[in-house]
């Protein structure tokens, strides 16, 4: 599932060639994604300048003269941008046609994905309004995570994956910062230290911020807007890698599901 990275790496992409451009058309094959693609949406957009691209959690936020499109990957997403003349595949449900002559692809070929039109304050936007803070931001920091497990016997690595927490940690990278942080992720939410969790909140900025700039990872499905996979995966030090060495120690790392997901862990290296 394409997560912070992934998305923040997209935006990247394409937010240079949507910025000030007219969106002539929408094309729908298939409106039928996780909501159906309102009447309202279609009738709406066509006209429409983007001023900005922006993300917030794991949506993609087009700013426009009257409204925001809400856009999110779903499971299995990705945006590209294309020639006016490239052909669609099955799995290509939406195309937004810009003045430039490119258009923006949605493939999605699990349709998990969403476009959502929202012409109030996108505060107060149902998808939006409940997220907490972005883990890149100012407002995210060990205090918060020390605050927000207080009372909770939830395992750590569900804290750190619930969005209502802190957005954007998915399975990959909450491996990924607990082992940098040396914390087991099946240790109870509140029985970890405010300086333990100060490096937890640091490990997580460090990871996903080297995820970003390599690209995101791509397991399987994700490519950026430029249509190119991420290389995140290289990096990886724990996530998939079940049985092997640990980098630090040399012991098998052990698998278990925490949270019905698998979660990938060093005994020696995290307590």
């Amino acid at each position: 599932m394409p997560e912070l990275p992934e998305v923040e790496t997209t935006r990247r992409g394409i937010a240079p060639h949507l910025t000030g451009h007219r969106i002539t058309a929408i094309t729908v094959r298939n409106r039928q994604l996780r909501w159906p693609i309102s009447d309202h949406l279609i009738a709406t957009l066509p006209g429409e300048v983007i001023h900005a691209v922006e993300r917030r959690g794991k949506y993609l936020l087009l700013r426009c003269d009257h409204g925001t499109l809400l856009l999110h990957l779903g499971m299995s997403g990705s945006l590209r941008l294309v020639s006016d003349t490239t052909p669609a595949g099955r799995h290509d449900p939406v195309d937004l046609q810009l003045d430039s002559g490119q258009r923006l692809r949605l493939t999605d070929p699990r349709r998990f994905g969403s476009l959502l039109w929202c012409e109030g304050d996108l505060a107060d936007h149902p998808r939006l309004a409940h997220l907490g803070p972005e883990p890149l931001g100012e407002a995210f920091s060990g205090d918060h995570l020390y605050q927000q497990a207080a009372g909770r016997r939830v395992a750590v690595k569900n804290l750190i994956m619930d969005g209502h927490v802190v957005v954007g940690v998915g399975n990959i990278y909450a491996n990924e910062a607990l082992f940098c942080a040396g914390i087991d992720p099946r240790r109870a939410a509140n029985r970890i230290s405010r300086a333990r969790y100060q490096r937890l909140a640091e490990a997580i900025r460090q990871v996903l911020q080297r995820a970003i700039d390599a690209g995101g990872t791509t397991l399987r499905d994700f490519v950026g807007g430029d249509g190119k996979p991420g290389y995140f995966r290289q990096q990886l030090q724990v996530y998939g890698r079940g049985g092997e060495p640990c980098e630090r120690c040399g012991s098998a790392l052990q698998v278990e599901r925490i949270g019905q997901r698998s979660s990938v862990y060093c005994r020696r290296c995290q307590h």
